[in-house]
């Protein structure tokens, strides 16, 4: 009986110490990722063993109910949803306390909130429902390409009374991207002539 009680005793003042530790779970506000692209998801842990408990990964897609996409056992093993299972990859970080997400061959539909989460049960977590992290807002975008018309400014020599003179006209084409251009320069009833890469250029 008096084996009994200490072994309560010591158990009460384990769950004590072990309910007082404050589990977090801190995930960047948000991230941005282009199609076919790469990126790595990160989850900061504190106030429990990394390596002894259940984690998760679940997203949101907008308008959609919670995804489960990955179920992770410690460094033992990882189940994937079928949707991800050759593009996306749990991984621990036991020196950091970091639980990460590695994606590739990012798709515009995983766009979505992506929350890692700790299941509700293992040695030293006593809650009756998982702890989620805050959540990432991952967005998958196409990458845009801003074209900038030039500012074309022409120049003309003054008129000359020589028919001999040599005359020139300067086109300036400052302010564009990309960097490379063609131009048309037309003078009168002469044929258009075209120029690639005007030995004058401004492209900032």
């Amino acid at each position: 009986m008096t084996t009994m009680i200490i072994f309560l005793s010591l158990l009460l003042n384990f769950l004590s110490c072990v309910q007082s530790e404050e589990v977090t779970l801190i995930q960047p506000e948000a991230e941005n990722g282009h199609p076919g692209g790469s990126m790595r998801l990160t989850c900061k842990t504190s106030g429990f063993d990394l390596d002894s408990y259940a984690m998760s990964w679940v997203r949101q897609v907008p308008g959609q109910g919670l995804e489960w996409i990955v179920y992770s056992y410690g460094s033992y093993s990882n189940d994937y949803a079928p949707a991800i299972k050759d593009r996306f990859t749990a991984s621990i970080d036991t020196s950091n306390n970091i639980f990460a997400l590695e994606m590739k061959s990012l798709k515009i539909e995983d766009t979505a909130i992506y929350y890692c989460a700790i299941a509700p049960y293992g040695a030293g977590i006593w809650t009756a429902k998982m702890i989620f992290g805050s959540g990432t807002q991952l967005t998958v975008e196409p990458r845009q390409k801003s074209i900038v018309k030039p500012k074309l400014s022409a120049f003309y020599p003054p008129k000359s009374s020589s028919k001999d003179a040599v005359q020139a006209a300067v086109c300036l084409a400052s302010d564009f991207f990309p960097k490379d251009i063609s131009l048309q320069l037309a003078f009168g009833d002469k044929p258009k002539a075209d120029v690639t890469r005007p030995s004058v250029l401004k492209p900032d």
